[in-house]
């Protein structure tokens, strides 16, 4: 581990490699903070720019740059205007933009800047100590782990209900799921729900639902509500820094989601998107009571937990891709098509037979990370400012930004249609006080929850494998525990107060 320690360090500081990862970090946050544009569509463009530089490890640390470069910056646009642009920072958007319309946006953008930094610092520990015994132990999973694994993800509607809200939280979920629903899927290729329109074959996009269910909803309020708009007018944009005691919420949040992160992104098929859920909801369940209720109104906890989580798990999904060659998402599937167009396999052998880009890769991560935070933080002043321009001034940009995000997505006017539909219906939603993320919870997860669980049944010629799988039993329970953990809670709390008034 050491002579890889020390060949990474040797490949990773080098004069053109350190241009790389700055390169890539800074495309990666521009195209974080605009909705619409993940990381994904911004590698794919890079990726002949990164083969005509013709060396692997080059090659690989400007487009890992740009990666978590773009996780990192995503998360301005979900705290600012209310438009997370990629899945993973959906969570971010829950408690980081009440905190911006509490005058907190610097403070907000602190907070995420540093979790996303500890989380990517831990991630890239953790990968250069396990990757190989992790790489063995993620082969373990198959279709019924995984899933289990999306159970849990959805078992998390019970940390974004308020209290008395589950139920409705369920109701969310499910037409979330419905929607994952519409379009072909890997399993039968015909379409399902479309209702004859072609351009739903290839399923509702999710650049259009969060838009729809976030962004476009805000849009609406403002012409509704015009004190909404007048909120944050003139108002000075101060408090950038965070307290001690804020600073003393957020060690042991970072620290455990960090670890949990990076476990999760290890998963192929898991990913940063169920580790931010996942980490919000752990940390929500796990919290006192006084602190639950400030989950969704501007929680320190709140935004730190999804930050550090989906940096970490960012960086876990870096091992099955090198120790494997298995693409655990999207975008390490682009960055495999890039490592195999530069005539370099992944796999087990790679530690072996080029040592240089595997560990010049892991020792870039944590460059990367130094490099993001000390380009954000300076500019996080600057950026808070979007904040002090009223907010009716803001509409053209955020509707300008949502149709385009939606447009981008699949590149016809039927998303325009379904993003107007779905706005307006989620306008209605939010004023009968339904919760809309377990919807956005249900519309990501259900995709993959439905082909793992056909693809379980198929191999256990039933339901036999819930019972014959140690690991996806006890993932089962886990969520059954996530679910009713909230309302076992309340239950103690009253019956303690019925206790305390007798008395």
């Amino acid at each position: 581990m050491i002579d890889g320690l020390l060949t990474g360090l040797g490949s990773a500081f080098t004069i053109y490699n350190l241009l790389m990862v700055t390169f890539g970090c800074i495309i990666g946050t521009v195209i974080g903070m605009l909705p619409g544009l993940g990381p994904m569509s911004i590698i794919a463009i890079m990726i002949p720019i990164a083969i005509s530089l013709g060396e692997p490890s080059s090659a690989l640390i400007l487009l890992a740059g740009v990666y978590y470069g773009a996780v990192f910056g995503g998360s301005t646009s979900s705290i600012l205007i209310n438009a997370p642009g990629i899945a993973s920072t959906v969570a971010t958007s829950f408690d980081g933009y009440p905190m911006s319309r509490q005058g907190k946006a610097g403070k907000a953008l602190t907070i995420a800047a540093i979790s996303s930094f500890t989380g990517g610092t831990f991630g890239a520990i953790l990968l250069m100590a396990f990757a190989p015994g992790l790489a063995t132990l993620a082969l373990t999973f198959h279709s019924a782990e995984y899933f289990a694994l999306m159970v849990v993800g959805l078992s998390a509607i019970a940390a974004f209900a308020g209290q008395g809200q589950v139920g409705k939280a369920l109701m969310m979920t499910i037409l979330g799921i419905m929607l994952a629903t519409v379009g072909e899927t890997a399993l039968f290729n015909a379409p399902r729900f479309t209702g004859g329109i072609m351009d739903l074959q290839s399923g509702v996009s999710f650049i259009t639902l969060a838009m729809a269910l976030f962004a476009l909803p805000e849009a609406i309020y403002i012409v509704l509500d015009p004190t909404r708009s007048q909120q944050a007018a003139g108002s000075e944009i101060k408090d950038l820094r965070i307290t001690r005691a804020e600073a003393r919420q957020m060690v042991p949040v970072v620290s455990r989601q960090s670890i949990q992160g990076f476990f999760i992104g290890v998963l192929p098929g898991a990913g940063a998107t169920i580790a931010s859920f996942l980490g919000y909801a752990v940390e929500r369940n796990i919290a006192s009571p006084e602190e639950q209720k400030k989950f969704g109104k501007g929680s320190v906890k709140g935004l730190a937990a999804p930050e550090s989580a989906n940096n970490a798990a960012c960086t876990g999904s870096f091992v099955p891709l090198l120790t494997l060659g298995i693409p655990g998402s999207g975008t390490t599937a682009i960055l495999l098509g890039a490592l195999v167009a530069l005539n370099v396999q992944p796999g087990p052998r790679l530690m072996i037979d080029n040592p240089e880009i595997f560990w010049g890769v892991i020792v870039s991560m944590y460059l990367g990370n130094v490099i993001l935070l000390i380009l954000n933080l300076p500019l996080i002043p600057y950026i808070a400012k979007l904040l002090a321009v009223p907010r009716n001034y803001l509409i053209p940009f955020i509707l300008f930004f949502t149709l385009m995000g939606s447009y981008i997505g699949q590149n016809n006017e039927t998303e325009l249609l379904l993003l107007a539909g779905l706005g307006v219906g989620a306008v209605i939603l939010r004023l009968a006080n339904y919760p809309l993320a377990p919807m956005l919870i249900g519309f990501i997860l259900g995709s993959m929850l439905e082909n793992n669980f056909a693809r379980a049944m198929n191999l256990a010629d039933g339901f036999g494998f819930v019972l014959d799988r140690p690991i996806t039993f006890a993932l089962l329970v886990l969520s059954m525990v996530l679910i009713f953990m909230p309302s076992i809670r309340t239950r103690r709390q009253q019956r303690r107060q019925q206790r305390a008034n007798r008395t």
